[in-house]
């Protein structure tokens, strides 16, 4: 487990991983602990931990790197948030082309079954998992007739 409180790397991240949309999850004190989950459910390699020098054992910014993609963290909230909001309406799919090796691995490092991995209409198979922190992630293995 890394560190919260250090920051684990010294440069900035590939710029092929800053590409698209990039999620930023707001964990209202648990980013450094999600980092250290993905590590084991999704294979994240952890490119970053800042810590919030105004607020001691927080981190302002986490990023790890996820399937070719970047993923960033916060323990901060928004000023107008009372609270940290609640995940919903979205779910962070993972397009790999072994399903079954990710989907045992998450299940194994403590996500939930919320729909099983199996073969869909459109020919992929496709399940959806729920980890610890309340997000729903995807994951999509391509079938012989996807594009």
């Amino acid at each position: 487990m890394a560190d919260d409180s250090v920051t684990t790397a010294a440069s900035h991240p590939d710029p092929a991983l800053m590409r698209g949309v990039i999620s930023y999850l707001s964990l209202d004190g648990r980013a450094g602990e999600a980092a250290d989950f993905f590590a084991r459910a999704f294979g994240a390699r952890d490119l970053g931990r800042y810590p919030d020098a105004d607020h001691p054992g927080r981190l302002m910014h986490v990023q790890v790197e996820i399937n070719g993609g970047c993923l960033m963290m916060t323990d901060c909230r928004a000023p107008w948030e009372a609270e940290a909001p609640t995940p919903q309406g979205f779910n962070l799919m993972l397009v790999v082309g072994d399903g079954e090796a990710w989907w045992s691995r998450a299940v194994n490092a403590g996500c939930t079954v919320v729909m099983p991995f199996e073969r869909q209409f459109w020919g992929d198979r496709w399940g959806l998992l729920r980890d610890p922190f309340g997000f729903h992630w995807a994951i999509d293995e391509p079938g012989d007739s996807a594009p």
